[in-house]
């Protein structure tokens, strides 16, 4: 029994170990794959952290936060990644625009070291940063040109604006849309600088052409038309009349360059004030046979405006001129001007040019007219140059006489003529030449000399050599001196105290004569001067050295 009772107990223990076994496996079993699915989710979380996670290192600053503009924007693993953000930020700001933007920016970057946080990835931060940018842009310098004829500037938004308004002045003159404007670039300046050029239309289009391989042979084949042409002569009817060419006076100076839009005016504003014509001071040069009246008519200036743009040269309209002097005159000029050669026929009168002797014996301010003038009829085509408004020049290319012109046939002297001196050491000028209030019962108002006002015993000199033609008493004057000159005109010196001349006596320029005083129709100490030309009082101060 006891036999029976051990085998039964060893084999329930054999049963119950090997039943502990099974549980022992399968319980080995799931702890392994626990442990295998933990070690495979650690991983994952590992991998995961990589982008998202610092690793817990004690290795200094690990985390940094990005302010721009007083803005954050995320945070950063690196620092130096903040400054390749804003880097590529503002790049790609200035790659959307064609503009030049200036743009605030202040960047601060602050780091700390942490065992775990969170950062944003480096896309999150551009955008910000980007955001951020365009809402500090604190000015946008547009793409711009500027052009420059003299001292006249203007800023325009394009290279096409700069053509409509070199057009607009163009076209003002060609009516029939004949010539067109170009940039090109200036070959005489190191710089990329633009300037104008005025072509046909018709030549404009010919360069498209050009690279056709008959152009050549058909270009000679013109070339050589022309050519056979000009040797004929031609009637009225076989030339081309109208507008030949068109370039512009001044030179034309454009560059690019970046402005704000305050600066830019609008193209409205800029034709006008290129175009429209602004009074602007020129230069007329007396010629033979010009009177006052005469050139006011041709400048188209009043009278009385030329003279009193002339003060030093002109009192009224009686005063004399003198060839090769030259007048103050305000010519309407646009601020760009504009060349041009027209092609006319006309049906004209003209005149004849004048035909000049030279007499070597009389002085320039001598003429004589030997011949009186006959205008002519004439059919003409001619090419008349033109600035703006303003005839130039004019080329007669094909002339026939319907009535002869008669030519003003002229003698005129070729000798230098005197010349004038102050007649005083010193002085005050106490009255000018020409009208005044009189000073003195008696005086004229018209005063036809210059006083300096002077102590009495002044010494007093010839203004020019010459023979003296009255020395003593003279009304009104006083003590006076006349001394005749080669050239037929006089000085007078008056209100003398003493005469140290006689009359027939000969004198040099320069040589004492007199001494000043107060005699006469006069209100104190001074020596009254005159210069007469052709008999007639003019303003000394003209004539004086």
């Amino acid at each position: 029994m006891l036999h029976l009772l051990q085998n039964c107990y060893t084999h329930l223990s054999e049963e119950s170990e090997t039943n502990q076994m099974k549980n022992f496996l399968s319980y080995r079993k799931k702890i392994r794959f626990t442990y295998i699915k933990s070690t495979l989710f650690t991983l994952f979380l590992c991998l995961l952290w990589l982008d998202w996670n610092l690793e817990i290192e004690q290795t200094g600053n690990n985390f940094f936060h990005v302010v721009l503009n007083g803005v954050e924007v995320g945070t950063l693993g690196e620092e130096d990644q903040a400054e390749a953000l804003l880097l590529k930020a503002r790049k790609n700001i200035a790659s959307r625009s064609e503009e030049l933007t200036f743009i605030e920016v202040s960047m601060e970057v602050t780091g700390e070291e942490v065992l775990f946080g969170e950062i944003d990835h480096a896309d999150v931060v551009l955008s910000r940063m980007e955001e951020v940018l365009k809402n500090s842009i604190r000015e946008t310098m547009h793409r711009s040109y500027t052009m420059k004829v003299n001292e006249y500037m203007v800023n325009l938004s394009s290279a096409e604006e700069v053509i409509q308004l070199l057009q607009a002045a163009v076209d003002k003159y060609d009516t029939e849309g004949k010539f067109v404007v170009e940039l090109v670039n200036d070959s005489e300046r190191e710089f990329n600088v633009l300037t104008a050029r005025v072509v046909r239309k018709s030549e404009a289009e010919e360069e498209t052409h050009d690279n056709y391989q008959d152009g050549g042979v058909a270009l000679f084949f013109a070339s050589m038309s022309e050519n056979l042409e000009t040797k004929e002569e031609k009637d009225f009817e076989d030339y081309d009349l109208g507008l030949l060419s068109v370039d512009f006076a001044e030179e034309v100076e454009i560059v690019e360059a970046y402005l704000p839009e305050s600066s830019l005016t609008p193209l409205s504003v800029a034709i006008d004030e290129v175009i429209k014509e602004q009074e602007t001071a020129s230069e007329y040069e007396i010629v033979a046979g010009d009177t006052l009246s005469e050139i006011s008519i041709k400048v188209n200036i009043p009278l009385d405006d030329l003279i009193a743009l002339n003060p030093d040269k002109l009192e009224d309209e009686r005063s004399t001129l003198h060839i090769g002097d030259k007048l103050i005159i305000m010519v309407p000029e646009p601020e760009l001007s504009v060349t041009r050669v027209e092609e006319i026929y006309q049906e004209e009168i003209y005149d004849a040019p004048v035909i000049y002797v030279d007499r070597d014996d009389w002085y320039t301010t001598q003429t004589r007219v030997i011949q009186q003038p006959s205008a002519g009829f004439r059919k003409i085509v001619a090419d008349v140059s033109y600035v703006n408004d303003k005839l130039v020049s004019k080329e007669v290319l094909k002339e026939e006489i319907v009535l002869e012109a008669v030519p003003k046939i002229m003698e005129r002297g070729t000798k230098t003529p005197p010349s004038f001196i102050k007649p005083i050491s010193g002085g005050r000028l106490s009255s000018g030449f020409g009208k005044r209030t009189a000073p003195k019962k008696g005086a004229s108002t018209y005063h036809k000399g210059v006083d300096w006002a002077t102590p009495t015993g002044t010494p007093v000199y010839a203004s020019s050599g010459g023979t003296v033609a009255k020395a003593g008493w003279g009304s009104g004057y006083g003590y006076v001196v006349y001394i005749n000159h080669e050239d037929g005109s006089q000085t007078r010196y008056g209100h003398l105290s003493k005469v140290l001349v006689k009359a027939g006596q000969k004198v040099k320029q320069g040589e004492k004569i007199a001494l000043s005083g107060n005699t006469g129709v006069s209100t104190g100490p001074h020596l009254h001067f005159e210069i007469l030309i052709n008999g007639v009082q003019v303003n000394p101060f003209k004539y004086l050295n």
